[in-house]
């Protein structure tokens, strides 16, 4: 399933974070795609999630509000946006490829574990999509150079698209789920 690389030109990108729908690196993220692909998909936290890590809303009905063409909002976590995006947004056509982030913060060392950027992309190479989540580091001071992840991204996307990816054997099955449980 991901053996192969991804052709850019003719995929479909879905885009989350956990920062929110309005966060500015999910729209510079956005740009970017649209530079790589034409069939780019937005589906992300209504607001602010950092820290979600791996967490799933399970006590209460989730809403999804449709923000845009092919853009969502949802009040839940960044997990739960991908889950909703790739078994029932977009079930009709599985994005090939998702995006997490930019997240504003580095997301390094043991910060991984409570991050709901890379959560986001766990979930979606769970579910048999391949993702990449993007962070920016910054200086508390300054804030983020959103410039870094506008100059850098495109170049970095295609050079890890452009290899296979590790075959991960059980993602076949995982992506059989229905999701709901019926």
């Amino acid at each position: 399933m991901f053996d192969r690389p991804i052709d850019l030109a003719a995929a479909r990108i879905l885009i989350s974070n956990d920062d929110g729908i309005d966060a500015p690196g999910l729209r510079i993220l956005e740009t970017v795609a649209r530079s790589l692909c034409s069939d780019v998909w937005v589906v992300a936290p209504e607001r602010e999630q950092s820290g979600a890590g791996h967490s799933l809303t399970l006590r209460r009905p989730l809403r999804i509000r449709k923000v845009g063409e092919r853009r969502y909002a949802v009040d839940g976590t960044p997990t739960d946006c991908v889950l909703l995006a790739i078994k029932f947004i977009m079930k009709d056509a599985r994005p090939t490829l998702t995006l997490s982030g930019i997240n504003a913060g580095g997301n390094l060392g043991e910060d991984i574990t409570y991050s709901g950027t890379v959560a986001a992309a766990m979930e979606s190479t769970l579910l048999g999509v391949p993702a990449v989540a993007l962070s920016q580091h910054y200086d508390r001071n300054t804030g983020p150079k959103w410039e870094t992840g506008e100059t850098y991204a495109v170049e970095v996307l295609r050079r890890l698209t452009a290899a296979p990816w590790p075959l991960i054997p059980w993602s076949t099955s995982i992506s059989r789920m229905s999701y709901p449980p019926q």
